[in-house]
């Protein structure tokens, strides 16, 4: 049924004049989609979809500044006083060949055409300067139910395209609503379809459910079968059981919570959600019926490393979460020369994401117990600041000797200068006193005569 809101949302300025000028020209547009949705939730839309029956050749005629976006779609990109607006005419889409995309598309006059191709209800919601909000499908009344429902039939919608599995669940994750019943029940029915969808849009998914407020959502990947296709390493995880004086939860549970007890870093959120997949291949109990999982970093080094791979992740990212999971389980002391090795070793930014690492694990274990770790982990941050801060020796640029140095008093050009500076580095970072031109001077010719 028609629901027609004479209600205005107060749009910015600039959204209500590129519709007036899309309609001084003879068109019909709407603001719609999620930049709609955010602002009854009240939200500010990061992106702006206007819909609209001009086609993209009369928009590109409107607007001085566009480029094609998606032209054999109908979508152009106009930028008006530098924000991006993407503007794409009415469609209707015939049948779909690969689960992912229309094998053709039909362009139409119609707003209520165009609202039925889309995927969830809370997505369809449009709205018009002077008319108000125009809502379809009762996409309002889900908001206020809080729930992702699929427009139509969910299988059809799910066949259409397949990575709507995913956005219902990343929808779920974001505003913390439930997916409908008809539309869960339909993911499971066609998990299987989400093969079709290529490894880079499933990796932004899942990026979209552990960035946000409520990433134990990933939970729902499990529980609709999705798991199985896109990560079978990690669905063992949640069989996995911890019977461990430090452990209340089981491995997938366990990786979950530590992925909300970290800050919204894309590359901190992967290394947690890969920071323990190893475990299960890793089991072993003891006699008394307590479980270990000996060895269990460098599996869950391989397996996210096969993965990321997989997902096609871009290298720095990649090898950035391999060294921080390599780094999850190292004891740190907040002892002052503990700090300087490990800021000498990793670097500032490596030791300051390493301990936030650590902390959002430990807060994800038995906390009773933990949280002497987390105590020392505390610890360990103040003593790393004021290093910092008094810039106290720890990296070979702080040294007041140079290779230079070493040439000028016999030393060779070779691999021989970089091992006596590392060796005058270690001397000061356990006698700072000792961090002197002359000193180290010294020190360098007593090496440099055993060596000969």
């Amino acid at each position: 049924m028609t629901q027609i809101c004479k209600n205005s949302l107060n749009m910015p300025n600039i959204v209500v004049k590129i519709i007036e000028t899309i309609e001084k020209e003879g068109f019909s547009a709407y603001a719609i989609g999620g930049c709609v949705r955010d602002y009854i939730l009240g939200n500010i839309p990061h992106d702006w979809d206007i819909a609209t029956s001009a086609l993209p050749h009369h928009i590109k005629s409107i607007f001085k500044h566009t480029y094609d976006t998606g032209i054999k779609h109908g979508t152009v990109t106009v930028i008006e006083h530098g924000e991006k607006f993407e503007i794409t005419t009415f469609r209707k889409e015939t049948k779909y060949s690969d689960y992912r995309r229309p094998a053709d598309v039909k362009f139409c006059d119609n707003l209520y055409e165009d609202t039925q191709r889309r995927d969830f209800t809370i997505n369809s919601i449009a709205w018009h300067p002077q008319k108000g909000i125009i809502d379809y499908h009762d996409g309002i009344g889900d908001i206020q139910k809080k729930i992702i429902r699929a427009i139509g039939e969910p299988e059809k919608r799910f066949e259409e395209d397949a990575l709507r599995m995913l956005r219902a669940i990343r929808f779920c994750a974001k505003l913390n609503f439930a997916i409908e019943q008809n539309t869960l029940n339909s993911i499971k029915e066609c998990c299987h379809l989400i093969q079709y969808v290529s490894s880079e849009r499933i990796r932004d998914e899942l990026s979209g459910i552990i960035m946000s407020d409520n990433p134990l959502k990933f939970i729902l990947l499990r529980d609709t079968n999705l798991l199985q296709y896109i990560m079978p390493e990690f669905e063992i995880c949640f069989h996995t059981e911890q019977r461990h004086p430090y452990h209340i939860y089981n491995v997938a549970s366990h990786i979950l919570h530590s992925v909300a007890n970290i800050e919204k870093d894309l590359i901190l959120r992967w290394t947690m959600l890969f920071h323990d997949i190893g475990k299960p291949l890793s089991k072993s109990t003891d006699e008394d019926g307590v479980d270990h999982f000996y060895g269990h970093c460098e599996e869950s080094v391989r397996l996210a490393d096969n993965i990321m791979k997989r997902l096609k992740f871009d290298n720095h990212s990649r090898q950035c979460i391999i060294e921080l999971i390599k780094l999850h389980d190292i004891k740190i002391i907040p002892d002052e020369k503990f700090i300087k090795k490990m800021l000498c070793r990793k670097g500032e930014k490596l030791f300051e994401m390493m301990l936030k690492v650590q902390e959002a694990d430990s807060r994800a274990q038995n906390l009773q117990l933990s949280i002497n770790n987390v105590y020392n982990l505390a610890k360990a941050k103040e003593i790393a600041e004021r290093l910092l801060c008094e810039r106290k020796c720890f990296t070979l640029k702080d040294l007041k000797i140079s290779g230079k140095d070493l040439i000028e008093i016999g030393f060779e050009q070779g691999p021989k200068i970089g091992k006596t500076l590392n060796y005058l580095l270690d001397v000061v970072i356990n006698e700072p006193e000792k961090n002197d031109r002359d000193i180290l001077i010294e020190l360098a010719r007593e090496k440099l005569m055993k060596s000969c």
